[in-house]
């Protein structure tokens, strides 16, 4: 999947006024909304991230339950991780070139979080509703 620099400001500006039409809500447009969030407002994302996909779900019919919608460990792995990837780019990167390069990773494989979460810890109710530590390999870059 390849995004241009307007599509990836209008996925992030979809998911924020909560107008970005459900199936366009694919795991590539999670990581390149949440890339071109953490580039024009990173600060407070680990406390606002949460409510904007809750609300988010809520308003294309979903729902924040303990069995679907919002998961905060896997949220906070990947906003930690895009952080650490968007820090490590030139800063000329454009956000066309900077998604494409993160889908390239293995972050852009949903399966990335099994990585480091067995998948009864990852799928857990206590995991989908707080942080729960990695349980399989320690996260390579910082949480904060």
């Amino acid at each position: 999947m390849t995004y241009t620099n307007e599509e990836i400001a209008a996925l992030a500006e979809g998911l924020v006024g909560r107008t970005l039409p459900k199936e366009r809500w694919t795991h590539a447009a999670h990581l390149a909304a949440t890339l071109r969030l953490v580039r024009v407002r990173d600060a407070g994302l680990e406390r606002d991230l949460p409510g904007i996909i809750q609300t988010y779900n809520v308003s294309v019919g979903g729902v924040n339950d303990d069995q679907s919608g919002y998961h905060e460990t896997i949220t906070q792995a990947y906003l930690a991780a895009i952080r650490a990837f968007v820090a490590a780019l030139p800063a000329e990167t454009s956000d066309a070139d900077a998604v494409t390069r993160l889908l390239a990773t293995p972050m852009g494989d949903k399966a990335w979080p099994l990585t480091y979460w067995s998948r009864e810890r990852l799928f857990s109710v206590e995991a989908r509703r707080g942080w729960v530590e990695p349980d399989l390999n320690r996260l390579a870059h910082s949480l904060g």
